[in-house]
């Protein structure tokens, strides 16, 4: 037997590689270009876009849907059921979009309840022994580092940066362009463009350095200097979030400070857990 098996109806660069020692289902879907290495196993309801380099001893199955250009090291394991006592064997999504990077060992869970879905979206970087929870969201551009734990039901948005060795409590919702610092302990919401530390997490400040590499402050100065205004109207004035929220809508909010508003009136809404309180607060 030949070290790889080749499927013969592509040919060249479209070609699929799937190993002697894999184990593919035939009922699984493969796009063209699509590697599969020694001891990975596939299962039937798998879907699995063009160029996916899929490394050795992976295993993907379930209902998993995963689009083009990602590539999967060794030990990852996906869609595999819930770590959620209520899970009753549900037939339950996972959906991946492009070009992600997920390396060793990283673990993602299917959804609990039929018609729900776990969802990530594309070019996010998911470092090595990280978990993700059933029902969560992750938006595109996020990294999470090594051995974040993220819990069911978490929404990550869009750019968002997730030191390493942390967890994240279930339905914590993390805003676009926020920054965790690593070994954060992180059981309530962190605002957009936040900057959040320690143990327990507390809001430090917003998050220049990610502002700077989107060039908000340059290419947006106006928006930059309001969300600074705004910013300290929220977390560094006397007034509550509530009361601040109130003032801010009394202005013309550009892109960032509707986007940091929005996100807090939701966070304080019946049945969010609240957004992460700033450094020496005591709201």
């Amino acid at each position: 037997m030949s070290e790889l098996e080749h499927s013969e109806n592509l040919i060249g660069d479209n070609k699929i590689n799937i190993h002697a020692f894999a184990d593919v289902s035939p009922k699984a879907e493969l796009g063209k270009g699509v590697h599969v290495g020694s001891g990975s196993v596939i299962g039937p309801d798998v879907i699995i876009g063009p160029n996916t380099w899929i490394g050795p001893n992976v295993i993907i199955d379930g209902k998993v849907k995963i689009g083009s250009n990602n590539k999967i090291f060794p030990g990852a394991c996906i869609g595999l059921e819930p770590q959620d006592l209520k899970y009753k064997g549900d037939f339950t999504d996972v959906l991946i979009g492009d070009n992600n990077i997920f390396r060793e060992y990283v673990t993602i869970n299917r959804a609990t309840f039929e018609g729900e879905k776990t969802i990530i979206g594309s070019q996010n970087l998911l470092m090595a022994y990280s978990h993700l929870g059933h029902n969560c969201e992750i938006g595109s551009n996020v990294v999470i580092a090594n051995s974040v734990q993220i819990a069911g039901h978490v929404v990550v948005e869009d750019r968002a940066v997730i030191g390493g060795c942390l967890g994240i409590h279930q339905f914590v919702h993390i805003g676009y362009l926020a920054m965790v610092g690593g070994m954060t302990r992180v059981a309530r919401d962190v605002p957009p463009y936040c900057l959040v530390e320690g143990h327990p997490g507390r809001i430090r400040g917003l998050n220049i350095v990610g502002i700077k590499r989107k060039n908000i402050d340059k290419e947006n100065k106006e928006d930059y200097l309001q969300l600074k205004r705004i910013w300290n109207l929220l977390f560094k004035s006397e007034y509550v979030i509530s009361d601040g929220l109130k003032m801010a809508r009394q202005e013309s909010l550009l892109q960032a400070s509707a986007r940091l508003c929005e996100f807090l009136e939701l966070s304080i809404s019946k049945g969010r857990r609240g957004p992460i309180p700033s450094l020496n607060s005591s709201k």
